[in-house]
């Protein structure tokens, strides 16, 4: 892995949420400012995701979003977790991830999935409405996207005279993600390094990542597994502050069903955190979240990692206050570093 031996072994996935009341471009501004607040307090990674036709959201151009805020950091690596690869050529892809590591050498990651990270129709449209199952077109599209990257077309292949350029000789670090088994045993069949989506499958994510690891398969010489499991996760000594992030989400969840797709509003959360509908909700958690005074948030992440057999911690903090998503990240990874 090439990343810096004096980060700890977690990242951030930012869904570049825009808060009520503010426009797209403070948001994407916010989101510098978290990347460069998990830059400084040693995190490893900084990923954006990818979502179409949400209006709470500015991720729909995650590349783009990668290379703003390679330009306004130094170290952290950056990268897309992830690219939807259905709604996209590998062609393209390959281009587009080249383009970035000619731009910041070292530092850009490359998360596939095979999911459209939208909602059928906005699908549809992303596709130039063709109809083929693109879960079933996923493999080819990796295989077209490793050729392009490097590993290069059977002699005769048609697509064998084609450079994706600019020429690096550097790959992106790459990934699949995945929310049920299909992508870390995807990931294990084919060598590749597996992040697993604790914070959508949290009863599948342990099993998931120790099968992946036991499975691996290397593509080449000396390779060996390498995983990560993202978690919601947020870390503070006040109480309310708890309480509104497990509200935001819950209610984020809830409003997503319905198909209501705009930013919260503080006080529809204030009152949904104070409602006998979010109390039931808490009695019925199912360990999704992770959440409380930072130590023991730390630990909780620690033993998830450590019972998955992962190398890494992806970091899901979706929340209203964004300077309170800063606070969290930088107290979890101070907490980190004391227990690790």
């Amino acid at each position: 892995m090439s990343v810096a031996d004096d980060t700890l072994p977690l990242a951030v996935l930012d869904f570049v949420g825009i808060e009520h009341g503010e426009s797209p471009s403070a948001a994407i501004a916010g989101a510098v400012g978290i990347a460069q607040a998990v830059e400084a307090a040693g995190y490893r990674r900084y990923w954006v995701s990818e979502h179409h036709n949400m209006a709470s959201l500015a991720c729909s151009a995650p590349e783009l979003l990668t290379a703003h805020v390679g330009a306004r950091t130094s170290r952290i690596r950056v990268g897309a977790a992830g690219i939807m690869l259905p709604n996209h050529a590998p062609f393209k892809v390959a281009e587009t991830f080249r383009t970035l590591l000619a731009m910041y050498p070292g530092r850009i990651d490359l998360a596939l999935g095979r999911a459209p990270g939208t909602d059928p129709l906005t699908a549809h449209v992303l596709r130039r409405g063709v109809g083929a199952d693109p879960g079933a077109e996923f493999p080819g599209q990796v295989g077209e996207l490793l050729a392009f990257l490097g590993d290069g077309f059977p002699a005769g292949h048609p697509y064998a005279q084609l450079v994706a350029a600019p020429l690096v000789e550097e790959r992106p670090e790459l990934f699949v993600l995945g929310s049920s088994p299909y992508g870390p045993t995807f990931a294990a069949v084919n060598g590749l390094s597996a992040v697993f989506a604790h914070h959508m499958s949290p009863d599948l994510a342990i099993e998931a990542l120790r099968a992946y690891r036991r499975d691996f398969t290397p593509r080449t010489d000396g390779a060996t597994p390498y995983s990560a499991m993202s978690v919601l996760a947020f870390a503070s000594d006040d109480e309310d502050a708890i309480g509104e992030f497990e509200a935001s989400w819950t209610l984020t969840i809830q409003n997503i069903t319905r198909g209501i797709r705009e930013p919260l509003r503080p006080e529809d959360v204030q009152a949904f955190a104070r409602s006998p509908q979010f109390d039931a909700a808490r009695r019925h958690d199912d360990g999704r979240m992770v959440t409380g005074e930072p130590k023991s948030v730390a630990e909780r992440l620690l033993e998830l990692r450590q019972e998955a057999q992962a190398d890494e911690i992806v970091v899901v903090t979706p929340s209203l206050d964004r300077d309170r998503r800063r606070d969290s990240f930088t107290a979890l990874a101070n907490a980190w570093r004391q227990l690790a």
